[in-house]
């Protein structure tokens, strides 16, 4: 399966506005790209900018202290309410909780008529003495996250030219307001499984302008040149599988200096999140997004963890590794492996499936080690159904991934790295692989 959040399809594809999922859904269809299921917008009906006007807070006879305040929601202040409280002031009353805002603030409003994450529908009611007409909301409340401790500050969030004015909807800002459409993608469509690969497919359908993100020219900064200089690597796949050796191409990019801290933004979190994928970490959210986005898995390292060359592999059979998910695997002989060393002993992870415990990323990581590489579609199919790892990385490379972008993908991920993590990408770019022979190991 594959899903499709429309805003996120028009960064690569003209959709003309108005377009609905089922509008993209019906042009899909003609070049046979199946729907599954249209997921409705996670908020529905009034969600608005919200200004403080006033914040008066009231003792309650259980101790508890709520704010009874005035909140300006614009052209919504003269909107029918369900027994209105009098003010002078032009807004709307509502109860709050929480505390960690004050008057003048910008917040986000559920009017009477919304339906948050939940199915949770907003209506005026009488509570603490007061008619609340509306909520304001915390991050929790609009499926934002887990921050339930206090309420979502629009200015602490996004600068002051992102934010719209009281009143106005805030669904696109927050990434609340599309349908998703699910589609269902066949053995021989893998490239569907990116919104470069839909795109493409939309584009054929209606004849709208598609902008191909996989090109180096269409990359920020362009995309570093084959060269020798960068974190060495070694293909030692001396007997290959079928008369093909199992790894073609394989670019690595070196980012320093990231802060292991640093958050991952939140319109990659709700991208993410479309794509049933949760948030880890930046790192590791930023090769999840761009695998999503074009279609190259990748994985990340980290570096201080890595002794060179990186060494790709046969098993030796029998060796033993754990993968990321804490599940110790023994090797077959035919199973492609990324090492390291200088005799390539120590196993990394199973190639182009899953990466290994030992050198993955931590709250500590700064600096990392990006690997974005082609591989054999059989050779990763075999050992994916061998171990019972169907990881999204192999289920792409299990069907064929473009072999041109291995670059474009490591250049995109160092990229957004460097954006919001802070880090700085070394000057002694890499790139290729050396191809030359170690000796086969030993079974």
């Amino acid at each position: 399966m594959a899903f499709v959040p429309l805003k996120w399809l028009s960064e690569h594809v003209d959709v003309a506005e108005g377009t609905e999922a089922a509008d993209v859904a019906r042009d899909l269809v003609r070049v046979g790209l199946e729907e599954e299921q249209i997921h409705p917008a996670q908020v529905r009906g009034p969600l608005v900018v919200g200004r403080v006007l006033t914040c008066d807070p009231e003792k309650q006879k259980n101790g508890k202290i709520i704010n009874y305040c005035r909140v300006d929601v614009g052209v919504h202040n003269d909107a029918p309410g369900e027994g209105k409280e009098p003010s002078e002031l032009p807004s709307r009353g509502i109860i709050c909780g929480a505390h960690n805002f004050g008057v003048g603030d910008l917040v986000v409003c559920s009017l009477p008529g919304a339906v948050l994450p939940g199915d949770f529908a907003i209506s005026a009611r009488k509570t603490y003495g007061h008619i609340s007409d509306g909520m304001i909301c915390s991050e929790r409340e609009l499926g934002l996250g887990q921050a339930h401790d206090g309420i979502l500050v629009l200015t602490e969030k996004f600068s002051a030219d992102q934010i719209p004015a009281p009143g106005e909807s805030v669904l696109d800002l927050l990434g609340l307001g599309e349908e998703v459409l699910e589609i269902n993608i066949t053995p021989d469509r893998g490239y569907c499984f990116s919104m470069r690969g839909i795109a493409r497919e939309y584009a054929l359908s209606t004849g709208a302008t598609f902008t191909d993100p996989g090109l180096a020219d269409n990359v920020e900064g362009g995309v570093a040149g084959d060269s020798g200089d960068g974190f060495e690597v070694v293909i030692a796949d001396d007997a290959p599988i079928r008369g093909s050796i199992g790894c073609d191409r394989f670019v690595t990019r070196l980012i320093e200096g990231v802060d292991p801290h640093a958050a991952t933004p939140e319109w990659m979190v709700k991208r993410l999140e479309a794509a049933r994928m949760r948030s880890i970490s930046l790192p590791v959210d930023v090769t999840n997004y761009v695998m999503l986005d074009l279609g190259q898995p990748l994985h990340a390292y980290d570096a201080d963890k890595v002794a060179g060359p990186l060494v790709v592999r046969r098993a030796k059979a029998g060796e033993r590794h754990v993968t990321l998910d804490g599940v110790e695997h023994v090797l077959d002989a035919e199973d492609l492996c990324i090492a390291d060393g200088p005799d390539g002993q120590r196993v990394l992870g199973l190639a182009g499936v899953m990466g290994g415990a030992e050198t993955e990323i931590s709250e500590t990581t700064t600096t990392i080690l990006l690997e974005s590489a082609h591989f054999d579609p059989i050779s990763i199919a075999r050992t994916s159904r061998r171990h019972k790892i169907p990881s999204e990385s192999a289920k792409r490379n299990e069907r064929g991934v473009d072999p041109r972008l291995a670059g474009v993908a490591a250049q995109v991920a160092a990229n957004l790295l460097v954006r919001y993590g802070g880090g700085k990408i070394r000057d002694d770019r890499s790139v290729s692989p050396t191809f030359r022979r170690l000796a086969r190991p030993s079974r």
